[in-house]
């Protein structure tokens, strides 16, 4: 009998203990030592995966773009909130393994552990399945975002300053919180125009600031 997800991404298994991998966050493994056995290590394979493949897709589909397009064509569509409507979109929230406790709070409605529990998905595809497998799962998943992306996106903190400039205002950058060790930190970074705040979580600061722009201009509707 199929796994529902298994019909989620598209792939039978030979090594369901990487799909369970996956979809476990770091909460359900309260009390192991340094979360063994979450999807923080296949979150890290499932990031360059993702890079690539979508690095050879777009230079396939704009073949006439520069460097400098097609990444922000890239970083628009492997950014956290595309990550996290993309898992929204498959069904990911449903099968996602969490504490009790952070279920009743919501914590698999958060943009930033379902864009983590996604990539960490593509990790196990890659690993289970090799480079092919990901590329179909991910040309279908992401078929509508690309589609919709007819021309290059601004940079989001670039698009985010002219959004506020044009009512007389500029955007503040703060870092909320660095966790981890120094070889492999993880930023939260908050940004406010105005009244309006939103957070980004990335392993760079830059990759934060960008983050939250993205996730601000999309509470904004700018």
């Amino acid at each position: 009998m199929t796994d529902p997800v298994e019909t989620i991404l598209g792939h039978r298994f030979a090594r369901p203990e990487l799909l369970r991998e996956a979809l476990t966050h770091r909460s359900a493994l309260q009390g192991k030592a340094r979360h063994h056995g979450s999807n923080e290590r296949l979150e890290f394979i499932g990031d360059r995966v993702l890079g690539l493949v979508m690095a050879e897709w777009l230079a396939e589909r704009f073949p006439d773009e520069q460097e400098g397009e097609l990444g922000r064509r890239l970083a628009q569509l492997v950014s956290q909130p595309v990550l996290a409507e993309v898992a929204e979109t498959i069904g990911l929230p449903s099968v996602l393994s969490v504490a009790p406790g952070e279920a009743r709070a919501g914590v698999k409605r958060r943009a930033t552990v379902l864009a983590d529990a996604l990539e960490a998905a593509l990790g196990a595809l890659y690993l289970d399945g090799g480079l092919e497998t990901a590329q179909r799962f991910i040309r279908q998943a992401w078929d509508a975002t690309m589609t919709r992306q007819s021309e290059p996106p601004k940079d989001a903190k670039t698009a985010l300053q002219e959004w506020a400039q044009k009512r007389g205002t500029m955007p503040t950058y703060a870092i909320a919180e660095r966790v981890g060790p120094p070889h492999a930190p993880l930023f939260t970074v908050e940004v406010t125009v105005g009244d309006a705040t939103a957070c980004g979580t990335a392993g760079s600061k830059r990759a934060a600031e960008q983050a939250a722009a993205e996730a601000l201009l999309q509470e904004l509707g700018a």
